[in-house]
């Protein structure tokens, strides 16, 4: 069995940021590591994390239900949360980039659709973010329609941003001891650090088989020590990422600025497997610091004993979003072109509700967020979580549409015996397609505020739709097609290329290019499989 030692640098008394003493950061160190560093005085502490190293060959992923189609007689309203996380995209890219077809459940439709940005107009008042719905044939069945949602949140002028109080929770353990870990955790990180403000600071915290203080708050007009810091981390031990994600948040509170940006920034590849780590007790600690202001995002790193589901379900109750980074692009892309939207949270507790006219729309299903589906009565609901958005994003959802009167091959509940329901409103026979709603709150907000206009179809084909409806429904067929969806229709992989060359548009840094490469990956791997 090989073992491995981690040297972890840890600065003592200093001053730093805001004017705050290291000493402060030290008292959070573990005891064993804190008596150690009294008897050392004021020098570089190395802290000695020992541990086997593991081997793992397992991914796991949560069990994806796929939406059905719903009678809109019997379900007008379709209620959901807004989903930012684009990790799925990435994920999916690695399998492929790797000779292999990635398994179903790695597979939301949803972020595979958000890892585009999309030219949607911008909001035109102080509303922190637009809403608009375009409507067209749906490609994969034309005799149905299909409707895309699409959000854009307010750009935020980088002179004009707030502070950033950043805590980088590092996971430093034997797991991560591979180049697309570790290596790439610190050139990502490092990324970051050189497009911050001056006026933004970073804690760094890392976890092994115990969790430390490296780097105490410290001002971005000190790159090179923040840098310097990170490039001294080694990986060895074993995982006690529950005890991590509790001294970040720690370190956050202690330095916490309620006119800055407090965020915890978990590096990991989310495999907390030493120790007592009760997923509930951390869902709920993380829960209360996203209500007391700090937010988290997630970024996984790596391959074979991935855990896709814990990550996801840790930023979906932070307040934050998760990344998967594969690639140094990939960093680049999340960390750098959209940093503004990955630190700075300009709506929270987003929710979305359609009220479907049953005289224009008989059936309806929403394409992903199956696990961001609300009870209709969430929708007003101001103490249900919701997703988050960052300044500049662009959100995206779409449902296929069955029109009223067309027949269905769709399951219907039995009748009751005692009540009737479903008579139509006078609004049934305005020619009203739908009514989309959304609900949010302000990042420091308690109360949420509500917009709602209807939405009418003008029949348009699926040629005189915009290049990006006609590409965003494209990366929508190709997760189908991964998944093996029931609802797939008349999609293939040529649809899909054929689709999104069409849709491709001005697309400066290749992103929907590679989206192309991937797709004729997948078929030809598709192809061997038979």
């Amino acid at each position: 069995m090989r073992w491995y030692v981690i040297a972890v640098l840890v600065g003592c008394v200093a001053v730093i940021g805001c004017g705050r003493a290291a000493d402060t950061s030290r008292q959070l160190l573990p005891p064993a590591a804190s008596a150690a560093a009294d008897a050392e005085g004021e020098g570089l502490l190395p802290i000695q994390i020992v541990g086997p190293e593991v081997e793992f060959n397992t991914e796991a992923y949560d069990r994806i239900y796929e939406n059905p189609f719903l009678v809109t007689r019997d379900h007008p309203l379709s209620t959901f949360s807004i989903d930012v996380d684009t990790a799925s995209y990435s994920n999916v890219r690695r399998f492929l980039e790797n000779g292999q077809l990635p398994p179903p459940d790695a597979v939301r439709i949803e972020e595979l659709v958000n890892h585009f940005d999309y030219r949607y107009e911008p909001p035109k008042d102080e509303t922190p973010f637009s809403a608009q719905v375009e409507v067209a044939s749906c490609p994969w069945n034309p005799k149905h329609r299909l409707a895309r949602i699409g959000l854009k949140g307010k750009e935020i002028p980088e002179q004009e941003r707030p502070e950033a109080n950043l805590v980088f929770l590092l996971d430093v353990s034997g797991s991560m001891d591979q180049p697309n870990k570790l290596p790439l955790l610190k050139s990502a990180m490092g990324m970051l650090v050189e497009n911050l403000s001056d006026r933004d600071r970073v804690s760094i915290v890392v976890y092994a088989g115990a969790a430390g203080v490296v780097l105490p708050p410290t001002s971005c007009e000190e790159r090179s020590t923040i840098l310097a810091a990170m490039e001294r981390l080694q990986a060895g031990g074993s995982t006690a990422g529950s005890e991590g994600i509790q001294l970040a948040y720690q370190v956050a509170q202690k330095n916490f600025n309620a006119e800055s940006v407090n965020r915890v920034i978990l590096c990991t590849d989310g495999d907390f497997n030493v120790g007592f780590t009760n997923q509930g007790d951390l869902i709920r600690l993380i829960e209360q610091k996203a209500k007391e202001g700090v937010f988290l995002t997630c970024l996984g790193f790596g391959m074979g004993n991935y855990k896709d589901s814990t990550l996801e379900k840790l930023a979906d109750k932070g307040n934050g979003n998760y990344a998967y980074i594969d690639t140094i692009h990939e960093a680049r892309k999340v960390l750098v072109e959209q940093l503004g939207g990955t630190l700075f949270t300009i709506a929270k507790d987003v929710k979305i509700q359609v009220d479907f006219n049953p005289a224009q729309v008989g059936a309806y299903r929403l394409i992903g967020y199956e696990n961001r589906l609300l009870r209709d009565e969430d929708f007003r609901d101001d103490t249900k979580d919701a997703g988050e958005i960052g300044a500049g994003y662009t959100v995206t959802a779409l449902y296929e549409l069955i029109p009223a009167g067309q027949e269905a091959d769709v399951l219907q509940a039995e009748p009751s015996k005692y009540q009737q329901t479903g008579q139509p409103t006078e609004a049934a026979a305005s020619g009203e397609l739908l009514t989309l709603r959304l609900r949010y709150k302000q990042p420091a907000g308690e109360t949420s505020e509500q917009i709602s206009f209807p939405v009418s179809d003008a029949g348009m084909s699926l040629e005189g739709a915009s290049g990006d409806f006609r590409f965003a429904a494209a990366v929508a067929g190709f997760g189908m097609l991964l998944r093996n969806s029931e609802h797939r229709g008349e999609g293939t992989y040529d649809l899909v290329v054929e689709l999104a060359q069409s849709g491709k548009g001005d697309d400066p840094h290749g992103y929907r290019a590679e989206f192309v490469k991937l797709v004729e990956l997948a078929k030809a791997f598709q192809g061997r499989r038979g």
